[in-house]
């Protein structure tokens, strides 16, 4: 892997020299453009408008587009003096319990990686604090062009540091008039039956998923290339429809899941560590809260809480979550 950032971690006076390399990768189906006609090629061409001819890549930089449709030409070495202190440092700003934040509001994952044997020792330190308190670190970051909160936290299973960015709380759209807005009333029974179904289909297991789409596209091109026939489609089962009799569907459905697993349901798994649960009280979850503003002052004022001028760079804050619905 190749590293993408080279900086430290600052927390206090501990500087931690690391590098962060890519987390995940996406490998589904992708397409290229061609013409319909005989099946040529489509490319594109850098061309300049006003000089009515293709540019080279080397000729070209970036400009920003402001409301009045004006292009202001930004050079690489504009951008690289930009006075951005979260360009080589990531600045930890505090500490929150494991899942108190949303998963919304995640963007991309980072391996945090010691840059060198030096930096091994306040990275386990690091490492460890975290483990043992049950908490992430609170930090802000940038990476790619764009400044965003993020949070570092000990991914158990490798025993290593991972980055997560953030999006910024005006990135999130809001669920407002996305809840039934019907008065709907379910019964014990209802919820008792959900449970059962829950039990009997199980917990997620990674072996039993599959890319299907990948795979049904993968047998086409095969098809097409003459290598093996396109495999038949497989019988379509009932047609889903309006559910007329809840709790039919609900009892029909963990018996078809208890079926699948043998006629018995699946063994639950033990429950998560109480530290890694997050759980905060409801008062502590409506209080909103940039990721930089100290937890006293925030339950003070009940209001999300704002960041001193010095810290305003890009005029916006972060802010926890409110309590899922």
């Amino acid at each position: 892997m190749k590293s993408i950032w080279k900086g430290a971690i600052s927390f206090g006076l501990v500087s931690i020299p690391v590098q962060l390399y890519s987390a995940t990768e996406e490998r589904g189906v992708s397409f290229r453009q061609v013409h319909a006609a005989d099946g040529g090629r489509i490319r594109y061409r850098r061309f300049c408008e006003l000089e009515d001819r293709e540019v080279q890549y080397a000729e070209i930089t970036r400009a920003y587009e402001t409301e009045d449709g004006e292009l202001v030409v930004l050079t690489p070495e504009d951008l690289a003096e930009l006075p951005l202190p979260s360009k080589k440092i990531i600045d930890v700003v505090g500490f929150e319990e494991v899942g108190y934040f949303d998963p919304i509001q995640f963007s991309r994952a980072y391996y945090v990686k010691a840059a060198d044997a030096a930096a091994a020792k306040p990275y386990v330190l690091l490492r460890e604090a975290l483990k043992r308190s049950g908490r992430v670190a609170v930090v802000k970051v940038a990476l790619r062009n764009r400044e965003a909160p993020a949070l570092v936290r000990v991914l158990a299973e490798e025993d290593v540091l991972v980055l997560h960015t953030m999006l910024w709380p005006d990135e999130v759209r809001s669920a407002q008039a996305v809840a039934p807005d019907e008065k709907v009333t379910v019964r014990r029974q209802e919820l008792d039956m959900v449970d059962s179904l829950m039990d009997a289909l199980g917990g997620y297991d990674p072996e039993e998923f599959t890319d299907e789409y990948r795979e049904a596209v993968e047998a086409l091109v095969a098809s097409k290339e003459g290598i093996a026939p396109l495999p038949k489609e497989a019988a379509a089962g009932e047609e889903r429809g309006q559910v007329i009799d809840l709790m039919s569907a609900l009892e029909a459905s963990v018996q078809a899941a208890k079926d699948k697993r043998g006629g018995t349901a699946a063994p639950r798994k033990k429950a998560a560590a109480k530290k890694a649960t997050g759980k905060k009280t409801a008062a502590k979850k409506a209080t909103g809260k940039t990721a930089g503003t100290k937890k006293a002052a925030a339950k003070k004022t009940g209001t999300a809480g704002k960041k001193t001028a010095a810290k305003k760079t890009a005029k916006k804050t972060t802010k926890k979550p409110g309590k899922a619905a």
